[in-house]
Parts: structure tokens; sequence; C-alpha cells
């Protein structure tokens, strides 16, 4: 539970139809197990006691009694046990029968929630929920009775959840919608459905917009083993979502435990971000529980790359750069596209989404104006790759060696050629630019910027150097996305040329060739310096996109990165991050204009707004205490 995470279950026990005996041993084993594996919240399916499909046995006072008191005794084997259980019964109250949910914990039933939404056959037997919350008595006990029940934990308030029986919790009535208003951030549901073609993914469909709507944790469990097949069959099919994704889901036709974590923290924090998200008062109670408060073990998968999209979106990224560059191109009427060409990543995607937007606009590429500016860390390997890319794509190339301008510009300046320091290496990007944007001043081009989302973050440019253009293409997208698209368009390519020298790029060491080197390779790689960009992407992603905690995203990458960094590296790069971002706001707050692509942008002019002298004291708080080891 540390750092929001639930353990939750969705069961499915099997059940003999009528026999809430063997019912009742069959739920105790499923609450017994998703005890021992440390869940705190147990969804089991509705009417699991009798089983659903007994008929008009409902009506029977036999088996009423008999579920009743086949209920009291998993309530009082429950007082052993910390999980929170949600239980489906038939309960006969006040001259009616119920469909009802009881929600279990040590020894206790915390309240009833009955079912609103009835098909014409279930009203055979059972009346809908009473309007209003009442409250019952059951063995001498005071049980709140009704559909408007909060379960609240008393150390964790984000973990509140509300039950939804069947059809209430996608009924257009908004009862679902109303009880997460409330503060419900886990909606749970037991249900029972008559499976056929194409109703599972149906059911994924209206669960997954229902978890996103309402930002909310979803548990579902479908009733199916040992249910009646007279005219239908029931798959047992058991879900959980978190805010329209699915964490977990049962095989159809299965039955045992579906366990997976929901993070309460992020759910809460997300809604508290979503300009839409409207809080309301409870009409209903809200009943406080206790479980204890201990580390949770993560199951769930933690992606390492959660910038990388699913392969049918790739395109779409390339489309977005080429949107955004080509209604800039129209708007500034501008006849050529200027762009230094280092023969790095960055400027090799920058080029390709030139070309794109080109042939979309029906502009020769001829108007692509390629420029290699070679000076003091300039390698062969990337002026000939530069060289060779231009040649395949059929843009023009054109070579400036910015030597003997930098070093007048040095000898103005009274700087000693010998000293490698900032000024030497920032000179050089200065002079890039100055470069770039007179040759746009001649063409009556537009300086299409190469610097990527991840160089933003870490302020990893020269102000007023590469900082700096007429439209930042990259400017939403990250190095590892970089990384994915190039080699995206390198296995689609039919040109060999093309494919081996974009392969040849991706397989060069990310560096701004801004110190002196010998041989095939820059000395001055960027990742020695600034740390891996997949961690970094891995950072800006969890704290700038879900506004985690620094201690929450460091323990998140240890799953994440277990086999490929240890934590004190983790650690070390994670408090650099903190620091470097906030310290580079300034950068940021200037930034050129350039196409938001993922759900993370750093631009100032809307998706974020920082100050540029806001400090990180904060966040370096949090990791203070981390142990590295």
């Amino acid at each position: 539970m540390k750092n929001g995470w639930i353990k939750v279950a969705a069961g499915t026990p099997r059940v003999q139809i009528a026999d809430p005996a063997y019912n009742a041993e069959q739920i105790a084993a499923s609450m017994q197990q998703a005890d021992k594996a440390g869940v705190q919240l147990l969804v089991l399916p509705e009417l699991c006691m009798t089983a659903a499909s007994c008929g008009d046995l409902f009506l029977q006072g036999t088996l009423l009694e008999k579920a009743r008191r086949s209920a009291e005794e998993l309530i009082e084997y429950s007082s052993g046990l910390d999980i929170v259980t949600v239980l489906g019964l038939p309960f006969a109250w006040n001259g009616a029968i119920y469909d009802c949910a009881a929600v279990l914990q040590k020894g206790k039933v915390l309240g009833i929630v009955p079912k609103s939404c009835l098909s014409a056959e279930e009203r055979r037997w059972f009346k809908p929920a009473p309007a209003d919350t009442i409250v019952i008595d059951w063995n001498g006990e005071k049980i709140p009775f009704g559909t408007r029940l909060l379960f609240r934990h008393q150390e964790i308030s984000d973990f509140t959840f509300a039950v939804c029986t069947g059809a209430d919790l996608t009924a257009l009535s908004g009862t679902a919608a109303s009880l997460a208003c409330a503060g419900a951030t886990i909606l749970v549901s037991g249900y029972e459905e008559a499976e056929a073609l194409g109703r599972a993914e149906k059911r994924r469909a209206a669960l997954k917009a229902e978890s996103g709507r309402l930002l909310s944790g979803v548990v579902v469990s479908g009733a199916g083993a040992g249910e009646s097949t007279t005219d239908q069959a029931d798959a047992g099919h058991r879900l959980i979502i978190e805010s329209g994704q699915i964490l977990e889901e049962s095989p159809l036709f299965s039955e045992g435990l579906t366990i997976s974590e929901l993070d309460v923290q992020q759910l809460v924090s997300d809604r508290r971000a979503c300009e839409l998200w409207t809080p309301a008062e409870q009409s209903g109670c809200v009943i406080p529980f206790t479980t204890p408060v201990r580390p949770t073990e993560l199951t769930r998968n933690v992606d390492p790359y959660p910038f990388l999209p699913a392969a049918e979106e790739l395109e779409t990224a390339l489309d977005l750069q080429a949107e955004g560059l080509g209604k800039r191109v129209l708007h500034a009427h501008c006849r050529t596209l200027v762009i230094g060409l280092s023969g790095g990543l960055d400027s090799t995607l920058a080029l390709l989404a030139c070309v794109r937007t080109a042939d979309r606009l029906g502009m020769s590429r001829s108007q692509i104006l390629a420029v290699t500016m070679p000076c003091f860390g300039t390698t062969s390997r990337t002026r000939s790759n530069a060289e060779i890319l231009a040649e395949a794509l059929g843009v023009r190339f054109a070579t400036i060696d910015m030597k003997a301008s930098v070093l007048q510009h040095f000898a103005d300046i009274a700087q000693d050629p010998e000293k490698y320091d900032v000024t030497f290496e920032n000179a050089q990007a200065r002079e890039r630019t100055q470069i770039l944007m007179d040759l746009a001043n001649q063409e009556n081009g537009l300086v299409v910027g190469t610097g990527d989302l991840s160089e933003l973050a870490l302020g990893w440019a020269t102000y007023n150097g590469d900082h700096m253009s007429m439209y930042g293409v990259n400017a939403g997208i990250p190095k590892t996305l970089i990384r994915r698209l190039t080699a995206y368009i390198a296995e689609r390519s039919e040109d060999a040329t093309l494919r081996d020298v974009l392969n040849d790029i991706l397989a060069t060491p990310v560096s701004p060739e801004l110190l002196p080197s010998e041989g095939k390779d820059s000395s001055q790689k960027t990742e020695d310096l600034v740390g891996p960009y997949d961690l970094h992407d891995f950072f800006l992603y969890h704290i700038v996109r879900e506004r985690q905690t620094p201690s929450k995203v460091l323990y998140l990458a240890e799953r994440a990165f277990h086999d490929v960094f240890p934590k004190e590296v983790i650690l070390h790069w994670l408090r650099k991050f903190c620091d470097r971002f906030f310290m580079q706001q300034y950068k940021r707050s200037a930034l050129p204009d350039g196409p938001m692509v993922t759900e993370v942008s750093l631009s100032p002019r809307g998706a974020w707004h920082m100050p540029s002298d806001a400090v990180a004291a904060a966040w370096r708080e949090d990791l203070k205490n981390v142990d590295p080891k």
C-alpha cells in the first residue's frame, strides 16, 4: 500500500446451484488464497453465495435462509483475515428480496449494496434498490443498506471504493459517476452475464470507457464455473482496469483469482489535474475500515519505455510533425526549409520530417537545404553520414567549414582556443545557428530546429544556439521515440542506401561534437555527461505526465530497469534530472514553436507552466534519505 498501490483481486470460485454450504467453502478458500497473496480487496461474482442461475428457487425461503446462515459463517471466517471481501448474495428484507453485495471484513458486515438496474427477468425475483440509504438489522448489528455507500480506508483515504453490482456499473443512471465524484477511486462489481460471441469485447470496451471517463480503478468478477448451462453459459470473465487500461484479465471460462495493483495515488493525481473533473458531495454514507499498511509487492508491468506508442501509431507521430511544419511553411510563405544536418540522430529525424512535409505539400525536395558545418569536433563518420543521407533523400546539401569564423570570434573576445570550456563549446553552437539563420534569410527560408523533448527537459541546449530555430519540429518527441521513429523509417525503406545510413546513424553514440576528437566516433558522448536517455525519458514521463514523487519514480525505475541499471545508478541520475529540470526552465520559457506529439509537452504556451526561478528543494528532499543500495 506504500506509494498508493492497492493489491486487488477478482475471484470466480466454483459454485453448485442452490448449495450455499458448498459455495461458502469455495468462497472461504478464495478469501484465504487472496489474503495470503497480500490482497487488500477481493471482489466475487454476483449471487455467488447461491449461484446466479437459481431461477424461481430464489423465491424459496429455504434457499434464502441457508444463504444467510452460510454468509454468517463467512463473516465469522473473515475475522481471522485482513482482507476486505465483496460477496454476492440474495438478501431478504421487509417482504422483498434484493440482489446484493455484502462487504465483509474482520468478522463484520461493513455494508450491503443492493442492485438497482434489474432486467425484466430479474424483476421476477428481486426488487430494485431503495432510493435512499437505510439502516437494517442483521443479528443485532446495524448495517448501512443502499447504493451510495463509500468504503474508505482510515489511514489511506485515497483507498476508497464503492460497489456497483452488474449493470449498475455502466448504467445511464450515473450511479457509478456520482460515487466516483464523491471520492471512490475504485469501483467494484460482481456480475452475471450470458456469454456469446463478441460479448467479451463489448464488455472490455464498456469497462475501459467507464474507467477512463471516471479516472477510476475498476475490478469486475463474472459468474462462471458451476453456473447452469440450461440455456446459456457464463464465462467467469474477470478484469482489473485503471484509467481505461487493462492491467490484468482472466481467460474466458476460467476460475480462480486475477490479481493486480491499482495506483490510487495516481488516480487522485489525475483527477486533480483534470479540468473536467467535478467533485461532488456524498449523499449516502462513508464507512471506515482499515487494513495493515505495508509495502505492496508489484506484479503489474512497469514499462521502461512509456513514450513508445503501439506500432500503428508511429505513422501518426510522423504525420503530426509534418502537419505542424507544413502549416508553418504555408503561413510563412517560405520557399526553402533550412536545416543543420550533423549526421546525428535528432537532425536525421528532423530532415525526414522536412522531406515528409515537402512531399505532402507538393514541394520539390530541392527546396530543402541541409547544411553540415564541420568544426573542431566533427568526426568523419557523422560528416559522411550527413552527406549520404542528404543524397539518398534528394535534398540540396552544403558544407560550410566553421573553423576560421569561430577562431576569429575567439580572437575577438580573447578566448584561448586551447581552453576547452563552456565558451569554447557554446561559441560553435551559436555560430551554427547564425549560419542557418542567415542562409534562411538569403533563401526566403525557414530554419527547422532539431532539438528534442529530452534535451529540453535537461536543458541540454546552448541558449540562443541550437536552442533557437523558426520551428522546432522535434520539440514534442523524446529521445527514445526519436530512435524508434528513425528505426521504423529504416525498416520500411526500400532504398538500401537510405536504410544502411539510417542504421549507422542509429548506431552512432549521441554527441554534440564540440570538443576535438580522434577516430571514427566523438570522444564527447552525451549520455556519459548527462546520463542515459532511457532513464531520463522514464523520469520525464513519470514526474511530468504522471506527477509522481521522485521516491516513487525511483521505485518504478528499479522495477522497470532491474536488469539494466543498479539502484545507485538510477538514484544518481534521478537526482541529476531533478536538478537540471528546475535549473534549465528559463530555456524552455523562450522556446520556438513546435508540435506536441506525445502526452508530454514542455511548451510554455499552454502545456507546461513553470516559473523559471522555481527550486527543486522539495524534490531533492524526497530522495534525501534513500539508501542507494
